[in-house]
Protein backbone atom coordinates (compact mmCIF):
# COMPACT_ATOMS: atom_id res chain seq x y z
CA UNK A 1 0.00 0.00 0.00
CA UNK A 2 1.30 3.43 -0.93
CA UNK A 3 1.39 5.73 2.05
CA UNK A 4 -0.17 9.14 2.14
CA UNK A 5 3.30 10.66 2.54
CA UNK A 6 4.58 8.85 -0.56
CA UNK A 7 1.63 10.05 -2.63
CA UNK A 8 2.23 13.58 -1.37
CA UNK A 9 5.92 13.47 -2.32
CA UNK A 10 5.13 12.11 -5.76
CA UNK A 11 2.67 14.91 -6.34
CA UNK A 12 5.17 17.47 -5.12
CA UNK A 13 7.89 16.12 -7.41
CA UNK A 14 5.51 16.16 -10.38
CA UNK A 15 4.59 19.77 -9.71
CA UNK A 16 8.26 20.67 -9.38
CA UNK A 17 9.04 19.01 -12.72
CA UNK A 18 6.22 20.94 -14.39
CA UNK A 19 7.49 24.20 -12.91
CA UNK A 20 11.05 23.55 -14.08
CA UNK A 21 9.77 22.76 -17.56
CA UNK A 22 7.70 25.92 -17.66
CA UNK A 23 10.64 28.08 -16.57
CA UNK A 24 12.90 26.45 -19.15
CA UNK A 25 10.34 27.04 -21.89
CA UNK A 26 9.99 30.69 -20.90
CA UNK A 27 13.76 31.16 -20.94
CA UNK A 28 14.24 29.62 -24.39
CA UNK A 29 12.70 31.70 -27.19
CA UNK A 30 11.22 29.95 -30.18
CA UNK A 31 13.06 30.86 -33.37
CA UNK A 32 11.57 30.84 -36.86
CA UNK A 33 13.48 31.25 -40.15
CA UNK A 34 13.69 34.80 -41.48
CA UNK A 35 15.44 33.61 -44.65
CA UNK A 36 14.14 30.24 -45.83
CA UNK A 37 17.30 29.15 -47.66
CA UNK A 38 15.32 28.38 -50.83
CA UNK A 39 14.23 31.67 -52.38
CA UNK A 40 13.94 35.39 -51.66
CA UNK A 41 10.33 35.36 -50.48
CA UNK A 42 9.78 38.20 -48.02
CA UNK A 43 12.91 40.10 -49.11
CA UNK A 44 13.84 42.92 -51.48
CA UNK A 45 17.23 43.99 -52.80
CA UNK A 46 18.53 47.52 -53.32
CA UNK A 47 21.91 48.47 -54.81
CA UNK A 48 23.84 51.22 -56.54
CA UNK A 49 26.39 50.83 -59.32
CA UNK A 50 28.74 53.55 -58.07
CA UNK A 51 29.05 55.75 -54.99
CA UNK A 52 27.28 58.67 -56.66
CA UNK A 53 24.68 56.61 -58.52
CA UNK A 54 21.07 56.41 -57.32
CA UNK A 55 19.90 53.40 -55.36
CA UNK A 56 17.67 51.05 -57.35
CA UNK A 57 15.35 48.16 -56.57
CA UNK A 58 16.89 45.12 -58.29
CA UNK A 59 16.20 41.42 -58.52
CA UNK A 60 17.79 39.76 -55.43
CA UNK A 61 19.47 37.15 -57.63
CA UNK A 62 21.37 39.90 -59.42
CA UNK A 63 23.71 40.45 -56.48
CA UNK A 64 23.64 37.04 -54.85
CA UNK A 65 22.73 33.40 -55.17
CA UNK A 66 21.25 30.74 -52.94
CA UNK A 67 23.32 27.57 -52.81
CA UNK A 68 21.87 24.05 -52.63
CA UNK A 69 22.74 23.87 -48.92
CA UNK A 70 20.72 27.03 -48.15
CA UNK A 71 23.69 29.40 -47.98
CA UNK A 72 23.07 32.92 -49.27
CA UNK A 73 26.14 33.94 -51.24
CA UNK A 74 26.34 37.70 -51.80
CA UNK A 75 28.75 39.07 -54.38
CA UNK A 76 29.05 42.53 -52.83
CA UNK A 77 29.06 43.99 -56.34
CA UNK A 78 27.26 46.23 -56.86
CA UNK A 79 27.12 47.53 -53.31
CA UNK A 80 23.73 47.02 -51.74
CA UNK A 81 21.56 45.29 -49.19
CA UNK A 82 18.92 42.58 -48.97
CA UNK A 83 16.09 43.78 -46.73
CA UNK A 84 12.92 42.25 -45.29
CA UNK A 85 9.61 43.54 -46.56
CA UNK A 86 8.15 43.32 -43.05
CA UNK A 87 9.06 45.47 -40.06
CA UNK A 88 10.06 43.93 -36.74
CA UNK A 89 10.30 45.11 -33.11
CA UNK A 90 11.40 43.55 -29.82
CA UNK A 91 13.19 40.47 -31.13
CA UNK A 92 16.34 38.39 -31.06
CA UNK A 93 18.00 37.88 -34.43
CA UNK A 94 20.52 35.08 -34.95
CA UNK A 95 22.54 34.15 -38.03
CA UNK A 96 25.89 32.84 -39.21
CA UNK A 97 28.24 34.49 -41.69
CA UNK A 98 31.69 34.04 -43.18
CA UNK A 99 34.03 35.45 -45.78
CA UNK A 100 35.61 33.14 -48.37
CA UNK A 101 38.90 31.67 -47.23
CA UNK A 102 40.87 33.22 -50.09
CA UNK A 103 39.94 36.80 -49.18
CA UNK A 104 42.28 39.10 -47.26
CA UNK A 105 39.70 41.72 -46.26
CA UNK A 106 35.97 41.78 -45.71
CA UNK A 107 33.27 44.38 -45.17
CA UNK A 108 29.59 43.80 -44.50
CA UNK A 109 27.02 44.07 -41.78
CA UNK A 110 23.54 43.44 -40.47
CA UNK A 111 21.19 46.43 -40.40
CA UNK A 112 18.35 46.60 -37.90
CA UNK A 113 15.48 49.08 -37.52
CA UNK A 114 15.81 50.13 -41.19
CA UNK A 115 13.52 53.09 -41.80
CA UNK A 116 11.65 54.05 -44.95
CA UNK A 117 13.73 55.46 -47.73
CA UNK A 118 15.55 52.73 -49.62
CA UNK A 119 18.95 54.27 -50.22
CA UNK A 120 22.51 53.08 -49.69
CA UNK A 121 22.53 53.36 -46.75
CA UNK A 122 19.16 53.56 -44.98
CA UNK A 123 18.61 55.15 -41.58
CA UNK A 124 19.24 52.26 -39.17
CA UNK A 125 21.60 50.70 -36.64
CA UNK A 126 24.34 48.54 -38.13
CA UNK A 127 25.98 45.58 -36.44
CA UNK A 128 29.27 45.68 -38.27
CA UNK A 129 30.86 42.53 -39.69
CA UNK A 130 33.91 44.25 -41.12
CA UNK A 131 37.20 42.48 -40.47
CA UNK A 132 38.64 43.35 -37.05
CA UNK A 133 35.41 45.17 -36.19
CA UNK A 134 32.88 42.35 -35.77
CA UNK A 135 30.22 43.58 -33.34
CA UNK A 136 30.88 47.30 -33.66
CA UNK A 137 27.80 49.51 -33.95
CA UNK A 138 27.32 52.19 -36.58
CA UNK A 139 24.54 54.74 -36.39
CA UNK A 140 23.29 55.13 -39.97
CA UNK A 141 22.99 58.04 -40.21
CA UNK A 142 23.72 60.47 -37.40
CA UNK A 143 22.13 62.76 -36.27
CA UNK A 144 18.95 60.91 -37.29
CA UNK A 145 19.87 57.97 -35.06
CA UNK A 146 20.48 58.28 -31.31
CA UNK A 147 21.91 55.67 -28.95
CA UNK A 148 23.32 55.97 -25.44
CA UNK A 149 26.71 54.29 -24.91
CA UNK A 150 29.76 55.05 -22.74
CA UNK A 151 31.65 57.98 -24.24
CA UNK A 152 34.91 55.98 -24.24
CA UNK A 153 33.45 53.57 -26.81
CA UNK A 154 32.72 56.23 -29.40
CA UNK A 155 35.40 56.40 -32.07
CA UNK A 156 37.41 59.55 -31.43
CA UNK A 157 38.64 59.53 -35.05
CA UNK A 158 35.09 59.55 -36.40
CA UNK A 159 33.99 63.18 -36.68
CA UNK A 160 30.34 62.14 -36.93
CA UNK A 161 30.66 60.23 -33.62
CA UNK A 162 28.41 57.51 -35.02
CA UNK A 163 30.89 54.63 -34.86
CA UNK A 164 30.83 52.67 -31.58
CA UNK A 165 33.63 50.24 -30.75
CA UNK A 166 32.97 46.83 -29.27
CA UNK A 167 34.34 46.33 -25.75
CA UNK A 168 37.10 45.43 -25.48
CA UNK A 169 37.95 46.35 -29.05
CA UNK A 170 41.02 44.10 -29.24
CA UNK A 171 39.23 40.95 -28.03
CA UNK A 172 40.07 37.96 -30.20
CA UNK A 173 36.55 36.88 -31.13
CA UNK A 174 36.67 36.64 -34.90
CA UNK A 175 37.21 33.33 -36.65
CA UNK A 176 39.57 32.99 -39.64
CA UNK A 177 38.21 33.61 -43.11
CA UNK A 178 36.49 30.51 -44.40
CA UNK A 179 34.98 29.62 -41.01
CA UNK A 180 31.46 30.42 -39.83
CA UNK A 181 30.85 33.10 -37.19
CA UNK A 182 27.74 33.41 -35.01
CA UNK A 183 25.94 36.72 -34.58
CA UNK A 184 23.10 37.55 -32.22
CA UNK A 185 21.40 40.94 -32.13
CA UNK A 186 18.80 41.49 -29.42
CA UNK A 187 16.56 44.53 -29.77
CA UNK A 188 14.27 45.49 -26.90
CA UNK A 189 12.61 48.87 -27.14
CA UNK A 190 15.42 51.37 -27.68
CA UNK A 191 18.10 48.97 -26.41
CA UNK A 192 20.40 46.77 -28.47
CA UNK A 193 22.84 44.01 -27.42
CA UNK A 194 25.24 42.25 -29.77
CA UNK A 195 26.95 38.89 -29.26
CA UNK A 196 29.64 37.53 -31.56
CA UNK A 197 30.51 33.85 -31.27
CA UNK A 198 28.67 33.68 -27.96
CA UNK A 199 30.35 36.71 -26.35
CA UNK A 200 28.59 39.95 -25.45
CA UNK A 201 30.64 42.64 -27.22
CA UNK A 202 28.42 45.71 -27.52
CA UNK A 203 25.36 47.34 -25.98
CA UNK A 204 23.41 50.55 -26.25
CA UNK A 205 20.28 51.96 -24.63
CA UNK A 206 17.69 54.72 -25.04
CA UNK A 207 17.79 54.59 -28.83
CA UNK A 208 15.23 56.50 -30.84
CA UNK A 209 14.83 53.62 -33.32
CA UNK A 210 12.68 50.83 -31.91
CA UNK A 211 11.35 49.03 -34.96
CA UNK A 212 11.95 48.65 -38.67
CA UNK A 213 13.12 46.23 -41.33
CA UNK A 214 16.16 43.95 -41.11
CA UNK A 215 18.84 43.88 -43.81
CA UNK A 216 21.95 41.96 -44.80
CA UNK A 217 24.60 44.27 -46.18
CA UNK A 218 27.60 43.62 -48.44
CA UNK A 219 30.20 46.13 -49.54
CA UNK A 220 32.46 45.23 -52.40
CA UNK A 221 33.40 41.68 -51.42
CA UNK A 222 31.76 38.27 -51.36
CA UNK A 223 30.29 37.08 -48.10
CA UNK A 224 27.98 34.27 -47.06
CA UNK A 225 25.00 34.04 -44.70
CA UNK A 226 23.00 31.08 -43.39
CA UNK A 227 20.59 30.09 -40.59
CA UNK A 228 19.01 33.56 -40.45
CA UNK A 229 16.27 33.29 -37.84
CA UNK A 230 14.25 35.45 -35.45
CA UNK A 231 12.45 35.05 -32.11
CA UNK A 232 9.93 37.43 -30.52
Amino acid sequence: MVSRYTRFMRTLLSLAALLVGAVASAAEPTFTPLFNGKNFDGWQCYSRETKDAPTKLVEPGGTGTIEADGVLKGTGKPTGFLVTKAEHADYTLQLQWRYPKELKAGNGGVLVHCQKGNVVWPVCLEAQLRRDRHGNIRQQTAPDVNLTVPAARRDADDKTMRHIWRDPRDRDIEKPFGEWNDLEVKCTGGAIAIRVNGKLVNEGTDGNLKSGRIALQSEGVEMHFRNVRIAK
